[in-house]
């Protein structure tokens, strides 16, 4: 369950998401520039112990379905931060297929993994990029992060040992509360995280499911915060046919599956052409 920033494109043409860090704080003053804080190594077991509850149920769910919605600082162009949100529709099938569904707020996007290959779909452009993909969903996201700058906050959430990612780098957890304002329901509050990044997540008393996160990095000198609310869960749904595949998809314009370069300003000049050395006489 690690938050982390993210920015998704394909072949240069943007589909969704940015989580991007840098926050101000809006007051009558300039605010004083915060000192690097120090970690307190501090492992609580409650807080340890519904961290892995939560953990096991997801990975226990052969199929899952829920909902994300995604939220996001990002300063304005006088400073204090503007919050940006997208919503992700998310099917998953253990061990090989996973369809995202971003329809908004952005241009929307798709992304289908069938075992097989996997599939960046921007329908507005009517454009898909689509390349060989590993045979799990884990090897298939780090693939997709490695070759087309693709990731999904939720990604720790669908892999097969949720915990894992939390216990290698964890250097304090603590228990917070209870809530009974978050996902309609009760919820445990839990903060935890490393040298990186400071989380705090609400987890269902009853249920178990994660139900909200909140993170800020430490690396970030504007604490700019990012977070994520989950909702209609669903473990082991049964999924129809067709679930992870797009044949509206498969019939679009093909483009590279490769990772966006940044492109020059609109009427920059070419860069000039380095002279071959003139040969000593």
């Amino acid at each position: 369950m690690r938050h982390v920033p993210v920015k998704l494109r394909y072949g240069g043409v943007a589909l969704a998401l940015a989580l991007v860090c840098a926050t101000s704080a809006w007051a009558g003053e300039k605010p004083a520039k915060a000192a690097a804080p120090t970690v307190v190594p501090l492992l609580e077991d409650k807080a340890l112990d519904i961290l892995k509850v939560a953990s096991a149920k997801l990975a226990a769910a052969h199929t899952m379905k829920f909902t994300a919605v995604v939220f996001y600082e990002s300063p304005s162009r006088i400073g204090p931060p503007l919050v940006y949100t997208t919503k992700s529709e998310v099917s998953m099938q253990r061990p090989d297929k996973l369809r995202v569904i971003t329809p908004a707020d952005g241009p929307p996007s798709e992304f289908y993994y069938d075992g097989k290959v996997m599939m960046a779909f921007a329908p507005m452009e009517n454009l898909v990029a689509v390349a060989d993909a590993p045979p799990t969903i884990e090897a298939t996201l780090k693939s997709a992060y490695k070759t087309a700058d693709i990731y999904f906050p939720f990604s720790d959430l669908i892999v097969d040992d949720p915990y894992k990612g939390i216990a290698d780098t964890v250097k304090f957890a603590f228990y917070i509360g209870q809530s009974q304002v978050i996902g309609g329901t009760t919820t445990d509050m839990v903060a935890y995280g490393d040298d990186a990044v400071f989380i705090q997540v609400w987890i269902g008393a009853d249920d178990k499911l994660p139900r909200m996160m909140r993170a800020v990095y430490s690396g970030d000198p504007s604490r700019l915060r990012h977070g994520m609310e989950l909702s209609d869960w669903q473990l082991d749904p049964s999924l129809p046919d067709g679930t992870f595949a797009s044949e509206k998809a498969k019939s679009a314009n093909k483009i590279q599956f490769a990772r966006p370069e940044p492109k020059p300003p609109a009427g920059a000049a070419a860069p000039a052409k380095a002279k071959t050395p003139a040969k000593s006489k």
